[in-house]
C-alpha cells in the first residue's frame, strides 16, 4: 500500500470511529508506530484530524471536507474546466439534475444558451444562479438546507427526486475510491443522490483529481451505479485504478482550454 492509500485509509478508520489509536493503527496496516505517527502529522498539517496523546480525533468545529466558501476557490481553473466538459454531454432539452457542491455549480453557470431543458435541483447556489435564465424549466427541491453549501435534503428532498425521471445527473462527491465505491461527507444527502441515481439514465460524477482515490465517511453506492467519472488530468495513478475497476474516466484537460476523454 502506498502512503498516499494509507493515509486516506487513515482518515476513513478515524471518521468511521471519530478516534483511533496509533497503536491499533500500526496493526491494522502492518507498519510501525512510528510511519502511523508521521502520517498523523501529514493528516494533521491538512486540517483533516486532530492529534491526540497516543492517536487521533476527527477535527472539531468544522465540516471534513471544509466550508463552501474556501472550496469555491480551490481548484477553480479544474472545476471550470470539468464543467466544461459536462457540459458538452447535455443536450438542448434535456432534463438534468445538478447536485450540490462547487463543481456542480460552475455546471450550472456552464450551461449554453443553447439549452432550454429542465433543470432539477437540490442546491440553493445552482438555482440562484439559474433563476434569471428564462429558457430553463427549474426546479428546486425543498427540504432541510444544510446552511453554508445551501444544500437541499431529507424526506422532502428525496420524494421530489422520486417523482422525476431525469437524462443526465451531475452529482457533488466527498471522494470516489476503486474499492470503496462513491462516498461523500453527509448522510441526509447520500439518500437523496442514491434517489437521483435511481431515476436517471446517465450519472456522471463531477470530481477534480484532489478527490481520486478518496474515502469520505458515507457510501453513496458502488462503481457500477456510475456511468462515468469527469475529473482532471492531474492524478494519473488514480485514474488508472478506476479505469481498472471498470468505471469510465471522462478527463478536462488541465494544460490547455481543450478536452480530452478518457474512457475506461
Amino acid at each position: 500500500m502506498l502512503p498516499s492509500q494509507r493515509r486516506q485509509a487513515i482518515l476513513a478508520a478515524v471518521r468511521a470511529e471519530d478516534a483511533a489509536s496509533a497503536d491499533a493503527l500500526a496493526r491494522q496496516f502492518d507498519v510501525s508506530v512510528e510511519t502511523i505517527r508521521r502520517d498523523l502529522r501529514a493528516l494533521h498539517s491538512e486540517g483533516l484530524l486532530e492529534r491526540v496523546y497516543g492517536g487521533a480525533t476527527r477535527p472539531s468545529g468544522r465540516s471534513d471536507e471544509g466550508s463552501f466558501a474556501a472550496r469555491s476557490v480551490r481548484n477553480i481553473d479544474l472545476k471550470r474546466a470539468i464543467a466544461a466538459l459536462a457540459v458538452s454531454l447535455v443536450q438542448p432539452e434535456d432534463t438534468i439534475v445538478i447536485d450540490v457542491g462547487t463543481t456542480a455549480l460552475e455546471v450550472a453557470r456552464a450551461l449554453p444558451p443553447t439549452f432550454r431543458g429542465r433543470v432539477l435541483t437540490n442546491s440553493v447556489p445552482v438555482a440562484t444562479a439559474l433563476a434569471d435564465r428564462s429558457g430553463i424549466d427549474l426546479l428546486l427541491c425543498g427540504g432541510q438546507l444544510r446552511m453554508g453549501d445551501g444544500a437541499c435534503s431529507g424526506a422532502h428532498a428525496q420524494a421530489f427526486f422520486d417523482e422525476y425521471y431525469a437524462d443526465k445527473a451531475f452529482l457533488g462527491s466527498g471522494g470516489v475510491h476503486a474499492v470503496a465505491g462513491l462516498t461523500d461527507y453527509y448522510p441526509p444527502e447520500v439518500v437523496v443522490r442514491r434517489t437521483i441515481i435511481a431515476h436517471t439514465a446517465s450519472s456522471y460524477v463531477l470530481a477534480d483529481s484532489s478527490k481520486l482515490g478518496t474515502i469520505a465517511v458515507h457510501r453513496v453506492c458502488a462503481l457500477d451505479s456510475i456511468t462515468a467519472v469527469v475529473t482532471d488530468d492531474r492524478n494519473p495513478g488514480a485514474i488508472s485504478e478506476l479505469q481498472a475497476a471498470g468505471l469510465a474516466m471522462l478527463c478536462a484537460a488541465s494544460t490547455s482550454s481543450t478536452s480530452l476523454n478518457v474512457v475506461g
